[in-house]
Formats: C-alpha cells, sequence, structure tokens
C-alpha cells in the first residue's frame, strides 16, 4: 500500500456512510420477505425471471443472466435448476456458440412474472418512490447512477442490461 492512510470519514459523511450501509441491508431484506410471503420465490429468483421477461425473445445467455444478476455462474446455475424444476424456465444450447447455453423464460415463467410483480411494484413503490417526492426521486436516481458508475464502470453501457441470447 503506498501514501498515506485514508482519512477519517467526518460526522456528516460518517451519518450519509451509514444510512447507505443501513439502505443496502434492509430494502433486499424486506423485497426478498414481501417476494417470499406473496410469490414463494426470492428477490434473486424474481430477478432472474424479471430479466428473462424484459429480454428478446425471452432468452439471454447464462452468463450475461449471471453478470446482471451479480452473481456467479455457479450460483445462478442452482437458480435456474430450481426454476427450471418448477417449469419457469428452460436451458438450451445456444445455437450461435455451442459452449455457451441459453436460458429461456417458459410460458409458465412468464404467467409467474405477471402473477408476481404487481405485488413487488408495490412494495417497490411504498418503500422508495412515495416517501419521495418526484424531485427527490429523480435527484436520487442520478446519485445512485453515479455510485453505480464507481462501483461497475459498465453499468448502463450499451448492451450491459440488454441483448437476447447468443
Amino acid at each position: 500500500m503506498t501514501g498515506s492512510p485514508s482519512p477519517w470519514l467526518d460526522a456528516d459523511q460518517q451519518r450519509s456512510w451509514l444510512r447507505l450501509a443501513g439502505l443496502m441491508i434492509k430494502l433486499p431484506a424486506a423485497l426478498d420477505a414481501q417476494l417470499q410471503r406473496d410469490a414463494g420465490i426470492s428477490h434473486f429468483d424474481y430477478m432472474v425471471l424479471s430479466r428473462l421477461s424484459e429480454a428478446p425473445d425471452r432468452v439471454l445467455r447464462m452468463s450475461q443472466l449471471a453478470e446482471f444478476a451479480n452473481g456467479s455462474l455457479s450460483r445462478l446455475s442452482h437458480v435456474v435448476k430450481r426454476l427450471e424444476q418448477r417449469g419457469w424456465v428452460e436451458r438450451r444450447p445456444c445455437p450461435e456458440d455451442g459452449r455457451a447455453t441459453n436460458a429461456v423464460l417458459t410460458e409458465a415463467g412468464w404467467e409467474k412474472v405477471v402473477a408476481t410483480a404487481p405485488g413487488h411494484v408495490a412494495t417497490v413503490r411504498s418503500l422508495v418512490v412515495e416517501p419521495l417526492t418526484t424531485e427527490q426521486l429523480e435527484e436520487f436516481g442520478d446519485l445512485v447512477g453515479v455510485l453505480l458508475s464507481q462501483v461497475d464502470p459498465e453499468w448502463g453501457s450499451p448492451g450491459s442490461l440488454s441483448g437476447g441470447g447468443c
């Protein structure tokens, strides 16, 4: 390690950081609790299903899906196996690249997303959207975008969240 150590956070920086850290812990837990209670799935499961529902032809390469869900291919493989057992997702070889595998949302998976989305959206609205004014929400989105670009410079770049199967 070179240079001098980073200075401690001042009181305002510490307050802001602790609030963000608390949100990063509490918000995913609240979203997960609602989805478990109302739909019998985890937030991670829902993120996988909803991302597939938004992809062209409801198909994504497993590696793209893992990147979006910020999970390892191993973790995603376990989740997709569970979703396959429920009939919501199928794995198929990628026609353009035999080494790759695509995840495909089935019709039953589409129906699960359609049935689950209203409760999830209501929870997101009550926890994130409605407590803020329109101006605050816009500013919040901008601020989160700045932080995301620091954590992941690829976030929001063309193709980072889009694209179909192969």
